[in-house]
């Protein structure tokens, strides 16, 4: 797998000098992006606080009883009791499930978990187990029902999984019907180009979605079909089971609310000490928890010494939300300033994988890590790739397109090209017509006006319908070179449609089933194993 660097725009300075190792970014994490140099620290310190964490057994008997459902896999089960032998530590991610896996950077996120575990394995001699967290408790279901696919002309697609979701319910509880699966497959199916590794790949998701009543389960054995044979163990955040374990831990992020939203602003104001914008809301009254109430996620905040969401429609004193805790588990979620400390009170967390995104807003939990007893671990960005295919390359060389081109300047590279195609300079030569027809016409107006007042107002509204003829006339001489040249634009449109579709970075758009549906599956091995270094560079790579 051939790869060449390119800058990707991140949308995050604070992601972005957290990755050039600039000190106002540093200064906001515990770690730095040479992990290597940390990773026996880091080790040391889950030796020392073992105690602190859920016990790995119990830990280990739930991961079994779960992936045995979604991520069956003799690899997999082998993890899992690596990951209970002494010294066992752990690299994570993890992602909100989304329809067929969502955009390609999730499979990119899971690649990078497992060839980071396998890097850090390396350095410590010692076991590091691949986890991937499903965030299935997360409730935008606007977000995750629909993904996109280009079809056979290059064109994008979206994919849909129909019906309307009214509540606010976590992803994970949403049933989703076979008759709903059965359209989003025929779409799918409709979409792809037919391909060697096409019927495998219908048939994979056929079966996939029909054992799924939810998008995390599908999601799940969808990331289990590309990655159990790494060893890569599952986990939803959403799952019951899971929520007892967490006990422990909520009842702490309750007892200890105060405390902790006092780190929390306290991370805030450190973040904009250092000059970058405020990545995630901090509310001063904020709880950073989420209880569910009748199928809606409610994000509770605390007043008057109640914990209360802002509709009002539940209210608890601490102990009473303690009470429900106890008798109710899976009623309580994290959000996402939380979900670290719950992360790392499960896990012996050596490394975590983020993207810009997660990266910035992480900057606001170190005082909070503190708080918790705990230290942030280190943070890696993952891989990122932008898939360059030969036919898209070959144009790009045609036309003198860099990658920096497609991302930048892409319509203004398109125009420029158009004109040097045509003698006939459609700017210039209209503008001098208007230039000439102004020079002929303004002096009638003025002598008409003279004749009679009235001409003057008629004058100008007949000048105005001439001016609309004449940039009718330059539009449609316009579309006529474009139609004459409509073989090479729809060059140019594939080329945006394929680095930059709908003017983001491919992998924020594309699903992957394109690209296994062409390539089949052996290129997730080879990006994993091609991948030893985690210092947030973008590559553009050929398969």
């Amino acid at each position: 797998m051939e790869g060449i660097t390119e800058a990707l725009r991140s949308g995050s300075q604070l992601a972005e000098d957290y990755i050039c190792t600039r000190d106002a970014a540093r200064s906001l994490y515990e770690y730095d992006i040479s992990w290597e140099n940390g990773l026996h620290a880091r080790a040391e310190w889950l030796n020392q606080s073992e105690h602190t964490r859920v016990d790995r057994h119990k830990l280990a008997a739930y991961l079994r009883l779960y992936n045995k459902r979604v991520n069956d896999h003799d690899q997999v089960h082998a993890s899992i009791t690596r990951l209970v032998e002494e010294n066992a530590m752990v690299v994570t991610g993890g992602q909100q499930s989304g329809l067929l896996s969502g955009p390609l950077f999730v499979i990119y996120k899971a690649a990078s978990v497992v060839a980071a575990a396998r890097e850090a394995e390396k350095h410590l001699k010692h076991p590091v187990v691949p986890v991937f967290w499903i965030a299935g408790e997360d409730h935008d279901w606007d977000e995750v029902n629909h993904t996109y696919l280009p079809d056979s002309l290059g064109d994008i697609q979206k994919v849909k999984l129909q019906g309307h979701f009214k509540g606010k319910d976590s992803v994970s509880y949403v049933q989703v019907k076979w008759e709903q699966w059965e359209t989003v497959l025929g779409q799918v199916q409709h979409v792809l180009p037919d391909t060697v590794h096409k019927p495998d790949l219908i048939k994979l998701i056929t079966e996939i979605h029909q054992s799924s009543t939810n998008l995390s389960d599908a999601f799940a054995r969808l990331i289990s079909a590309l990655f159990a044979k790494t060893g890569l163990v599952l986990m939803d955040a959403a799952d019951p089971e899971l929520r007892k374990l967490e006990k422990p831990v909520f009842e702490r992020l309750i007892r200890d609310n105060h405390a902790l939203r006092t780190a929390y602003l306290q991370g805030a104001s450190h973040v904009q000490q250092a000059g970058y914008a405020m990545p995630a809301e901090v509310a001063e009254d904020g709880a950073n928890l989420f209880y569910i109430h009748e199928g809606s996620r409610l994000l509770l905040m605390q007043k008057d010494n109640l914990y209360q969401d802002r509709k009002g429609l539940v209210s608890f004193t601490e102990e009473r939300l303690l009470q429900e805790l106890n008798d109710h588990p899976e009623r309580f979620s994290n959000n996402v300033l939380t979900r670290p400390l719950m992360q790392d009170a499960l896990l012996p967390v050596a490394a975590v994988i983020l993207g810009n995104g997660e990266i910035a807003y992480w900057g606001l939990t170190r005082e909070a890590f503190r708080t918790f007893g705990l230290q942030m671990p280190i943070i890696l960005p993952r891989l990122s790739f932008t898939i360059l295919e030969d036919v898209h390359l070959k144009h790009m060389k045609q036309y003198g397109l860099s990658f920096q081109d497609v991302q930048y300047r892409m319509d203004e590279k398109k125009e420029k090209w158009l004109t040097e195609q045509e003698t006939f300079q459609v700017e210039e030569r209209f503008a001098q017509i208007r230039e000439q027809f102004m020079a002929l016409y303004q002096p009638l107006l003025n002598e008409v006006a003279e004749v009679h007042p009235g001409l003057k107002r008629i004058g100008e509204a007949n000048l105005g319908k001439m001016n609309e003829q004449i940039q009718y006339l330059e539009r449609q001489t316009r579309k006529a070179i474009e139609d004459k040249h409509q073989v090479s634009l729809r060059h140019w449109n594939g080329i945006q449609n394929a680095l930059f579709p709908m003017g983001k970075p491919q992998e924020r758009v594309h699903n992957a089933l394109f690209y296994l549906n062409r390539y089949g599956t052996d290129w997730i091995e080879d990006m994993i194993e091609a991948s030893t270094a985690f210092a947030g560079q973008h590559q553009v790579i050929q398969l």
